[in-house]
């Protein structure tokens, strides 16, 4: 019976740890990403997550045709700069930021309605460390307000 109580206590604490994780690294897309949304309008919507050096992350996303979007994608100080590419359901490579410095914001209109993939990667650092560094990484999305 004591050992349930243990077990039971044991998952009730690395639930609210993981919990406190994740409203950290909201906390963070908040204050710091939706800064890179400006002066577009953000769409209410935070994708947050933390991740090691050489993990992935993938987003689905519709896109609309005739709006203007801008996506932005930002690490914590931890990590080194975050990859990201935008692919469409053909497999076609649309945007890649590591092609273009590693910005972190892309500005961009589709010519027709469509999903869209965001690929997410939190490279490998090229400076050794006894264990990888891992942080928050957030994607957000934002509009044109049309009424400009």
């Amino acid at each position: 019976m004591r050992r349930i109580y243990h077990l039971i206590t044991l998952v009730f604490a690395l639930s609210f740890i993981s919990l406190s994780v994740s409203a950290q690294c909201k906390g963070f897309a908040k204050k710091i990403c939706k800064l890179e949304l400006i002066p577009y309008v953000h769409d209410g919507n935070y994708h947050a997550a933390i991740l090691t050096e050489g993990e992935e992350a993938e987003l689905y996303k519709t896109f609309y045709s005739g709006q203007s979007y801008r996506l932005a994608v930002c690490g914590s100080d931890a990590l080194e700069d975050i990859e990201f590419q935008v692919i469409d359901a053909y497999k076609n490579v649309l945007y890649d930021n590591s092609e273009n410095e590693y910005k972190r914001v892309w500005d961009f209109e589709v010519e027709a309605s469509q999903q869209l993939k965001i690929m997410v990667k939190v490279p490998i650092s090229t400076t050794q460390s006894e264990y990888p560094a891992s942080g928050c990484v957030a994607i957000m999305f934002a509009f044109k307000d049309t009424e400009e």
